[in-house]
């Protein structure tokens, strides 16, 4: 039959501690039932985090009896764990914690570094251009379509640009191949406080080399020229004569270039543009020209007459000033619009004009190319297009004038700069 399994003898009785003998089932000396007192586990408990020797250790010891006394541990010191482990020693052997994996190596090999230099991470692939023609080739380096081989546009092609009260439009026009206009437009103060604006127009020779380049350069000089000079305290028409100025050394610097450059053009001239130019101040208009391109004065009171404020350096002009033509006879010639003036090294002799005009009622300077006076040449017809609030929105002014050139036929290049008079306060702009 089945019997139960016996328990291994104490050596003292649980209750009195009196020795007692091995099968003994009562205590001899307070005759406590010793068959009450549970057998000890065979597998060893899992241990709180006290210092104990964890179980495998080589210590194996039974479970203290009811009446064993408890071994005595050290104090945790100071810093120890909240079970009394000094901090860092979690998975020390006396932790009660088992680890299954095996003990880490103190060192590790290191692999040698490979003597080839690394190969720099490649700049991630620009996506490509599509045409703005048929939506579907790719656009090659050259700025032509693979697909219809139509030629993109170019940056300059069409910028606009306000800054507080002046704002320009500039567009490369229905026949060109390019646009050779350029334009600066900026505002200032000057030395009592009084706020200026301005604006520089130039138009490349086409007959010329390079005369992009020509009005880029030119149309920069002027403008950084008049925002430098203004602030100091130079009037208004000087500054706009030491503008021209530095916009003619600087178009002349382009044709110094190896001879090797010209060998390739030697019956081309050196780069070359015309120039014109504003300043308006609270109460002082001035303009500055060398060349055909013009400045409008269109008063916001339509019922005032319109101005026209610079006269053409042209075969026209001359024959008009001569008094051997009408002026109806002169432009319809198709010589009215050889240059007699323009910046560039060939240049016949350097001639800025400067003017300076005191309006007596606000209104509009328009400054613009014969990109757009081909279609509006009179004062009256220019005044006609520009609109009503072009002072208030110059901006949208100018945008409308351009407009109104590419209705026409846009047969040239057309810059259009748009001021409003007298100068407002610095942060006006488009409503």
């Amino acid at each position: 039959m089945s019997q139960m399994p016996r328990q291994a003898a104490l050596p003292k009785c649980p209750s009195c501690a009196e020795p007692v003998e091995p099968g003994d089932l009562f205590c001899g000396a307070c005759g406590y039932d010793l068959s009450v007192v549970p057998a000890p586990p065979q597998d060893h408990p899992t241990l709180p985090m006290t210092g104990a020797a964890a179980p495998g250790d080589g210590t194996d010891r039974p479970a203290p009896g009811p009446g064993d006394p408890v071994p005595a541990t050290d104090p945790p010191g100071p810093g120890a764990g909240p079970h009394g482990q000094e901090p860092g020693d979690e998975g020390s052997a006396g932790s009660g914690v088992r680890f299954d994996r095996p003990a880490e190596p103190d060192e590790y090999p290191l692999q040698a570094p490979d003597p080839r230099p690394a190969a720099p991470a490649a700049a991630p692939a620009a996506p490509a251009r599509l045409c703005v023609a048929c939506r579907t080739g790719r656009v090659d380096d050259d700025g032509y379509c693979e697909n219809c081989g139509h030629a993109q546009p170019r940056e300059r092609d069409h910028l606009e640009r306000e800054t507080g009260p002046v704002a320009a439009v500039s567009d490369r026009g229905l026949r060109h191949h390019r646009n050779e206009d350029a334009f600066a437009v900026g505002h200032t103060t000057l030395p009592d406080g009084t706020p200026a604006a301005l604006a520089i127009v130039c138009d490349g020779v086409s007959s010329a080399t390079r005369p992009d380049a020509a009005s880029l350069a030119a149309s920069r000089a002027a403008g950084d020229t008049l925002l430098a000079a203004l602030p100091r305290g130079t009037h208004p028409q000087t500054a706009m004569h030491e503008a021209i100025v530095a916009a003619a050394h600087a178009v002349n610097a382009l044709a110094d270039e190896p001879a090797t450059a010209r060998e390739h053009a030697p019956h081309q001239n050196a780069p070359a543009c015309t120039i014109v130019g504003a300043v308006v101040t609270s109460g002082l208009l001035v303009v500055g020209w060398v060349g055909d391109s013009r400045v409008y004065w269109v008063p916001t009171d339509r019922t005032a007459p319109p101005a026209r404020l610079t006269e053409d350096d042209s075969w026209a002009a001359q024959m008009v000033a001569a008094g051997l033509m009408s002026e109806a006879e002169a432009y319809a010639d198709e010589r009215a619009h050889a240059i007699t003036g323009w910046l560039g090294a060939d240049a016949y002799e350097l001639e800025p004009h400067t003017a300076c005009f005191r309006p007596d009622r606000p209104g509009a300077v328009v400054v613009c190319t014969d990109g757009l006076w081909n279609y509006a040449e009179t004062a009256q017809e220019m005044s006609e297009v520009v609109p009503p609030d072009a002072a208030t929105r110059p901006l949208h002014g100018a945008q409308v004038l351009v407009g109104h050139a590419l209705d026409g036929g846009g047969h040239d290049n057309v810059t259009v700069a748009v001021l409003p008079f007298p100068a407002p306060s610095q942060g006006a702009g488009s409503a």
